[in-house]
């Protein structure tokens, strides 16, 4: 629903507060209370006594995990200025790794610009909005922030604890997150029973000085990467017994999923079996062990690679501890150093190209950076469910890969970069115990079966990144498995619309091409003998010409 009073205007959907915007210009991205469990997942909540006035929203939310619930009163009030307040309580003792307020500051025109900050004590500085991606806080103790945008001033006050910001474009989110409770407390924590606190965010603004919006648009131009799907040892013995799949796309590389603490020389001979029906470049993501002598792990990987006769074309070594996120003020997990890992594999395997960095995402990368020196290429995947799972969210990410793209090559150099998989639907929670379940195909943050791959809003979604990538220097992209809810079939062979799309850009793999992505309203992809053009707006329409 759209809101709109004097210069200010929103959109109020579910309880929150989307695309806050002064005139023309969007200055907050959004404002909600959210509450997220154990496994960060985010709870759903239920939303009773709804009133919305000509300047006042006001609701009751219920939280519920676990047999308990929080309770929470809220009041928007837009008046003179906004204040989003939140009354909360506890209905039994209620866990949950956080619980109150998200404020979102876009990237547009806000990347690299400046800031005043006040702390909690009072204290304030100027400082700027980081414009490469930060990999811890850039903020924290904070009390209220101002940034000037589109000619305007605008102060966010936050009330009710301390709070923080983190460079949420790691996630691959086109925001800057302020959120409530520092994430050096410790999570997950209750809330007893009973117990009661209230939290609020305020925006105040005025005219500044006249300067206009920055264009939403963003073009460049490069060469198209190499395209590669994601399979596993089940998947590669399926499309033995029906090699056609394969060829409905074409891609050039396959990159064989591989856990040395599950699987064995069974798998890799699955992944060979395969090879003698399918030509292509085989990549072994290796996720390995390293809890032991090294060299002995990565030379049994080596034996048991001879053995089953897959001939691979590159190695990407990421320690099994590392799939797993280390959030700031938490203790790193017991590893060897890279560089030793990268050299016992490298030793192990001589003549192959290895890899490194991360099979779950860039914030992980960003925290920790590989020694590249020791490295043919690095490589990390992308996921747009991680935060938000709403369609206009979703879309929203593709303004942040530029950012991430940016910030890698920062720190990885000339070293070749590659794109791991990048899938609507999250295969592996590094910041959790487990995927979120999704029965009811809903909307759902960090879940590993999404609907929307698997119609016309993941051709569309893979357009756009596939446009957002063009100028990077990416060399392979990874945007689906074969089968299943990542995939660009089902486990019956029916396509989805994603296999059509990959069919076209995996035929113009090292072709030049212009793209342009303007936010929300299309992505397109020029290449000398076809134009690939999606809505982005409605995800109904994705034209060939």
């Amino acid at each position: 629903m759209k809101i709109s009073h004097g210069a200010l205007s929103f959109d109020y959907e579910d309880g929150a507060l989307r695309q806050i915007c002064l005139g023309e210009t969007e200055v907050i991205r959004g404002i909600a209370y959210l509450v997220r469990d154990r496994d960060w997942g985010t709870l759903v909540p239920q939303i009773t006594r709804e009133r919305i006035e000509p300047t006042q929203i006001s609701y009751q939310a219920r939280f519920e995990s676990q047999g308990a619930a929080l309770v929470v009163a809220v009041v928007i009030d837009f008046a003179d200025g906004l204040s989003f307040t939140a009354k909360a309580q506890a209905e039994g003792a209620f866990e949950t790794n956080r619980a109150g307020f998200t404020v979102l500051h876009p990237i547009t025109g806000v990347a690299g610009a400046k800031v005043t900050v006040e702390h909690c004590d009072g204290s304030s500085r100027t400082a700027e909005f980081p414009r490469l991606i930060e990999p811890w806080q850039p903020f924290q103790d904070l009390r209220a922030l101002t940034h000037w945008l589109g000619g305007w001033q605008i102060a966010c006050r936050m009330e009710g604890d301390a709070f923080e910001m983190e460079d949420q474009r790691q996630w691959g989110d086109a925001s800057y997150k302020t959120y409530v409770r520092p994430l050096a407390r410790p999570w997950p924590y209750q809330i007893a029973d009973r117990a009661r606190f209230d939290q609020a965010v305020r925006l105040s603004w005025q005219v500044a000085e006249t300067v206009a919006p920055p264009l939403p648009s963003t073009s460049a131009s490069g060469v198209f990467p190499q395209t590669a799907l994601v399979i596993t040892a089940e998947e590669a013995r399926r499309a033995v017994e029906r090699p056609g799949d394969l060829e409905l796309v074409k891609p050039q590389r396959l990159l064989c999923h591989f856990d040395a603490t599950r699987h064995g020389l069974a798998e890799l001979r699955a992944f060979s079996v395969l090879q003698a029906v399918y030509d292509a470049a085989y990549d072994l993501e290796l996720i390995a062990r390293c809890d032991g002598d090294l060299d002995a792990e990565f030379s049994g990987h080596a034996k048991n690679l001879a053995a089953s006769g897959l001939r691979v074309a590159s190695i990407m070594v990421c320690p099994s501890v590392d799939r797993q996120s280390t959030p700031p003020g938490s203790a790193w997990p017991p590893c060897p150093p890279l560089t030793d890992v990268y050299k016992a594999a490298r030793k192990a395997f001589p003549d192959v190209s290895l890899g490194g960095g991360m099979v779950s995402f860039f914030p992980e990368l960003n925290r920790k950076r590989p020694p590249v020196a020791s490295l043919d290429f690095v490589s990390h995947g992308l996921c747009p469910i991680v935060h938000d799972a709403s369609d206009h969210a979703v879309i929203q990410t593709l303004e942040s890969v530029p950012h991430i793209t940016a910030s890698a090559r920062a720190f990885i150099g000339e070293r070749r970069y590659r794109l791991g998989p990048s899938t609507l639907a999250m295969r592996q929670n590094p910041y959790g115990a487990r995927t979120i379940p999704n029965p009811e195909g809903a909307r759902l943050c960090m879940t590993d079966d999404d609907p929307r791959h698997r119609g016309d809003f993941g051709a569309a979604y893979t357009v756009g990144l596939a446009a957002a990538l063009v100028g990077s220097g990416v060399q392979v992209w990874t945007p689906a498995g074969l089968y299943g809810p990542r995939g660009v079939m089902d486990w019956t062979g029916q396509s989805y619309p994603i296999a059509r799309i990959l069919a076209e850009l995996t035929a113009r793999a090292g072709a030049e091409v212009e793209a342009e992505v303007v936010p929300h309203v299309f992505a397109r992809l020029s290449f000398a003998d076809a134009k690939i053009t999606t809505n982005l707006a409605s995800y109904v329409r994705t034209e060939l010409a």
